[in-house]
């Protein structure tokens, strides 16, 4: 079957999809965007995390059939000039270890600054449950937290 759908503000299609296929294949496979990682299958880590309609999903759970006509932002679509500020954030408080982990956390932490608009910051609490679904085995979490505080900051001041 051929999927069409928008990624990153331009739209897509894939040709030969079959039916078990998931979102997560097409993306990385026939369309070239790796950002996003594969790694439990499961839907468990999140480092797969994309959004599919501005709903944060584990696009290996999504069969590419069910992204027809709908709108996905992969990592890349985050920072389509450069860096956006949550990946500027992520870098600049050292929240970048090993990677794998990392586009899902951006995607989700993208979500979670667009759900809190300034000049409504996050609490801690809002922060660790709307990263809930990312997990990350080369930190404690706290050099994360403080990337999405730093981008929550940083907002603020700019607006």
């Amino acid at each position: 079957m051929r999927v069409t759908f928008t990624v990153n503000g331009r739209e897509q299609q894939a040709d030969d999809v079959w039916e078990g296929e998931s979102l997560l294949y097409v993306l990385r496979e026939r369309m070239g965007l790796p950002g996003s990682k594969n790694a439990c299958e499961q839907g468990e880590c999140g480092s797969c995390t994309v959004r599919l309609d501005g709903v944060p999903v584990c696009a290996c759970l999504v069969a590419a059939g069910q992204a027809e006509g709908r709108e996905v932002v992969t990592v890349e679509g985050l920072g389509q000039e450069g860096l956006s500020a949550v990946q500027q954030a992520f870098v600049d408080a050292g929240a970048v270890q090993c990677g794998f982990c990392t586009p899902g956390l951006l995607v989700a932490a993208d979500d979670l600054l667009e759900r809190f608009p300034w000049p409504t910051a996050p609490s801690d609490d809002d922060i660790r449950e709307g990263l809930s679904g990312n997990l990350c085995r080369c930190t404690g979490y706290e050099k994360i937290l403080d990337a999405v505080r730093l981008a929550a900051a940083r907002r603020d001041e700019g607006a």
